[in-house]
């Protein structure tokens, strides 16, 4: 008797790039969660986000993201565009301690709100 290896009808048909691109979208981003902002004891530096990235676990790892963008992507009220969705970008600027926390800086400042929600770390410009 054959064994399941060697039987034909157990084998996958084989699948090109073009299909498997169709069945299932690829995300070309990290995610990552606003902790808050840089601050002393007493100041608070708006200009600055701190941001934790998804499997980033020390500093060594930052290195790979630096100069990445980010996106803090919030739905608004008014539709802009055609979209209600509006988008603050920002870039990593260098490690924060060595527990994969990262310092970025965005065009405008991110509101209050984003404290704990999401951003897109976009795995563009390379430095590969």
């Amino acid at each position: 008797s054959p064994t399941c290896a060697s039987s034909s009808h157990h084998q996958t048909p084989a699948v090109t790039m073009a299909e498997t691109a169709d069945a299932q979208a690829v995300r070309l981003y990290v995610k990552g969660v606003v902790l808050g902002f840089k601050r002393g004891m007493r100041t608070q530096y708006c200009h600055t986000a701190l941001i934790k990235i998804q499997g980033v676990e020390d500093s060594e790892d930052v290195d790979f993201y630096l100069g990445k963008k980010i996106a803090y992507i919030f739905k608004a009220h008014t539709e802009k565009k055609g979209s209600k969705y509006r988008v603050v970008w920002g870039k990593v600027c260098r490690a924060h301690g060595t527990n994969g926390v990262v310092k970025c800086k965005f065009r405008t400042n991110l509101p209050p709100k984003a404290i704990g929600g999401p951003v897109r770390v976009m795995l563009y410009p390379s430095r590969i």
